[in-house]
């Protein structure tokens, strides 16, 4: 039997309608259906001549856990080849709904507050499986009667370690024949990699970006993400420099709260002098502990709220995200860790 088309490659599709002889407004069908509508399998693909040869979805949804906190989901998803990821759908009050996206099963970053930097694991997902998860993710939401308002590459993965499939991604999400999601409603987060940034700005200058900062302090940035070490706090500032004059707009700051490590006036007083004169929104992040590292502890929130007072006064935009799920992520983020490793070490002894 002939190999399944994706529903993304349009060349794949061509030589199937051309082989099939289908109207190619069956084609556009298809998709507007599938992927703006986000209509479920059957309906959509109903009335499709070829049905039969079509790769919906190259995950399979494993599990979903729904937060009794809060309106977050962690959707895992099992790849084809066993291991397994996580999306994030996040229900903010005021009815917008963002989605978390993985770009890669783990991370080689392996920053020392993330789980997913602890799983030993690190396997780029392909953009057909990038895109499967906004595409099942909103399926499930069109039955809430929600969109996807916002999506964001902050989940499982650094994206720029696998930027071929993360341009293809973003292109097939904004392509007006596929999910034309707007540019300006996808934010793209990286522990910063200067080179690839930039090539992201020019390419998708309307797609927002976000920098892990978490320190100004380089010795401090180090302890926090290894990856610090090839891409020292001058080399970013010169990518945040570059952003602005391509993007004309702020780049996202991120910046977790840790006690003791960077939480001080000291520290705020170090944020405002690095980032002065850039365009910046700086978004202070309250930390989740990880059973990996137990020496880090977050701030509290009256510390916080201090530092934030300390940025807001200095003139810069800043904001404090109070986190979703966190009843949640404990327990699915141990199941992913666990048969992840599981199934890395297996492959290992086959080879």
């Amino acid at each position: 039997m002939s190999s399944l088309a994706s529903l993304y490659d349009s060349t794949a599709i061509e030589h199937l309608r051309a082989e099939l002889r289908f109207e190619p407004r069956c084609v556009r069908q298809l998709r507007n259906r599938l992927l703006k509508h986000f209509a479920a399998d059957t309906e959509a693909i109903a009335e499709f001549p070829a049905g039969a040869r079509m790769l919906l979805h190259p995950l399979e949804l494993y599990r979903q856990c729904d937060s009794e906190l809060d309106g977050a989901s962690k959707l895992l998803f099992r790849t084809q080849a066993g291991m397994l990821i996580e999306s994030v759908i996040l229900r903010i009050a005021t009815g917008r709904t963002t989605l978390c996206v993985s770009s890669q099963v783990g991370c080689a970053a392996a920053c020392e507050f993330c789980a997913t930097g602890k799983m030993g694991v690190a396997q780029n997902l392909s953009s057909d499986q990038i895109l499967d998860q906004v595409l099942q993710a909103g399926q499930l939401l069109v039955r809430e009667q929600r969109k996807i308002r916002n999506i964001v590459f902050m989940g499982m993965g650094e994206p720029f370690h696998n930027e071929d499939n993360l341009y293809r991604a973003l292109d097939a999400l904004t392509a007006p024949e596929l999910f034309h999601h707007s540019p300006a409603k996808i934010l793209v987060s990286t522990v910063g990699i200067p080179d690839a940034m930039i090539r992201c700005a020019q390419r998708f200058p309307e797609v927002n970006q976000a920098l892990s900062l978490h320190s100004v302090r380089q010795a401090a940035r180090e302890q926090l993400i290894p990856l610090a070490k090839r891409f020292p706090l001058e080399q970013l500032r010169r990518a945040l420099v570059a952003l602005n004059r391509i993007q004309q707009k702020p780049v996202m700051i991120e910046y977790l709260m840790l006690a003791g490590l960077n939480d001080a006036d000291e520290d705020a007083q170090a944020v405002i002098a690095w980032l002065h004169g850039l365009n910046v929104h700086v978004n202070l992040i309250p930390y989740n502990p990880i059973e990996d590292a137990p020496q880090l502890i977050g701030t509290n929130r009256s510390r916080r709220d201090a530092f934030a007072g300390l940025l807001k006064r200095a003139g810069l935009i800043t904001t404090i995200r109070y986190s979703l799920g966190a009843d949640i992520a404990a327990a699915c983020g141990q199941l992913v860790k666990k048969e992840n490793r599981a199934i890395a070490a297996a492959a290992s002894k086959d080879q």
